[in-house]
């Protein structure tokens, strides 16, 4: 037993265990980092060392960790009702009431949830709901989907094949043929020479216009968008995107699909980031911050048109033949209401506009002439940190170099976890929206410190 009377695991695992998104011949040779507890903003290995979590696991523990108000409800909620499915009819109070809150803080434009595990199941789900809702219509040759590169939508076979990063693809027979690609939108990155922001959004409309074109709007189901993409860069669009490509889909009766699994639940300081991008979504995904991490849970959301023609289609078809063991499960749906009414009455989403405002000065004063850092990306309590090797050309660093991860490990060895995103050499920051000015303070000279030991 260690100090704090756990027991004291010296066989890591690594005989047994899968990890996601590692390497097996890494995690052999170096063994995993054991997380044992976590309080607040920070998190402690087994070990003791404490870290603050300056990603909030991943993007999602958005009213910190070890909140006994939300281990009380899932300790209650398991003894009255510990499962119960809700297929052929079945409900149950939960998720009755979480449907309730849920379509009264989304965008107007959605009315309906249908719950799931993950925000990967969600993107599936909405996939497959534009398939069937085109068909019902009539259209069923409108399959194909839109996606973007470097964005990331998931990791199951329709979310990674809609994922723009070539590494989820590798050696899986991936992405599927119905998907479609357009550049990614990022004006930092790829506007040309003496191209203004205006300019470069306008070539980034007239693309998604001529794939249009070329592919067949009778062909063409969905585009999904996040409002910022978080995993392939934490990229913002260029101003206007959003208000320009909508009237673009409309015309051509292609749905909207938003996937606001990282920026949903305020972390960019409104409760989604439609809200602050102007996005009028037909459908749209969430999970992470729906529970703060503490259940697997997800909700997919769908607009009234939408739903009235699956109703009529469950004239022809009966049933809608699909859904989860774990849909609207009465203990994390019970999780999900504590969970909101917590970023309610902590006004978390404010604070998540307040100090991601003077997180984001920060970063501008501290590395806006940093020789080694190009741009500051984000909005609320979601950074990125864009790592040049040279500033005037814009020329990342080499992958194999491993700067980012370089950065993130000098960072966790003196007490602060921030996220590499390598494909794109960025350094990743989404806490917890509990976060204060003082822990900013901190990160950010911890971060300073990495940039110095790496690249000095």
């Amino acid at each position: 037993m260690n100090s704090r009377g756990d027991a004291d695991f010296t066989h890591s695992g690594v005989d047994h265990i899968l990890h996601p998104t590692t390497s097996i011949v890494d995690i052999q040779k170096t063994g995993p980092r054991i997380v044992a507890q976590g309080n607040g903003v920070y998190v402690e290995d087994q070990h003791g060392n404490k870290q603050i979590d300056a990603i909030a696991g991943l993007w999602c523990v958005n009213v910190g960790y070890g909140r006994k108000e939300l281990a009380d409800v899932m300790a209650s909620a398991s003894e009255k009702l510990s499962y119960y499915h809700t297929f052929g009819s079945t409900s149950n109070i939960p998720q009755i009431a979480l449907a309730e809150k849920l379509i009264s803080i989304t965008p107007k434009s959605l009315t309906k949830v249908f719950y799931g595990c993950s925000g990967s199941d969600a993107n599936d789900t909405l996939v497959k709901i534009a398939w069937q809702y085109h068909q019902l219509r009539g259209k069923p040759n409108k399959v194909k989907i839109i996606a973007r590169e470097q964005a990331y939508h998931g990791t199951s076979i329709s979310a990674a094949s809609l994922t723009g990063l070539p590494s989820f693809h590798r050696g899986f027979g991936l992405p599927l043929e119905r998907i479609l690609r357009v550049s990614c939108p990022h004006y930092w990155r790829f506007g040309k020479t003496d191209e203004s922001e205006a300019e470069y959004c306008d070539r980034l409309i007239q693309e998604v216009a001529d794939l249009i074109e070329k592919e067949g709007a009778d062909n063409i189901a969905a585009f999904i968008a996040e409002p910022i993409m978080a995993a392939g860069g934490v990229i913002p669009p260029p101003k206007d995107y959003f208000s320009k490509l909508h009237p673009l889909l409309k015309q051509h009766d292609i749905l909207l699909i938003a996937d606001e699994v990282v920026c949903g639940y305020g972390r960019l300081g409104v409760q989604f980031g439609s809200e602050l991008l102007g996005i009028e979504p037909d459908m749209m995904a969430s999970a992470k911050g729906l529970t703060s991490g503490y259940f697997p849970l997800s909700a997919a959301f769908i607009s009234e048109n939408v739903w009235e023609v699956m109703t009529e289609g469950s004239r022809q078809y009966g049933s809608f033949a699909h859904g989860y063991t774990y849909s609207g499960h009465p203990v994390g749906c019970a999780v999900a209401l504590a969970n909101l009414d917590l970023i309610e009455k902590e006004k978390l989403v404010e604070n998540a506009n307040t100090t991601g405002e003077y997180l984001h000065q920060q970063l501008q004063q501290r590395f806006a002439h940093h020789p080694h850092v190009g741009e500051i990306r984000g909005h609320g309590l979601l950074a990125g940190i864009q790592l040049v090797e040279d500033k005037a050309s814009k020329r990342l660093f080499d992958v194999p170099k491993k700067i980012p991860a370089q950065i993130t490990k000098a960072c966790m060895n003196a007490g602060i976890i921030v996220r590499p995103l390598p494909t794109i050499g960025t350094i990743a920051l989404s806490p917890p929206l509990t976060f204060t000015k003082e822990h900013v303070d901190l990160v950010i000279d911890v971060i300073e410190q990495g940039l110095d030991q790496v690249l000095a």
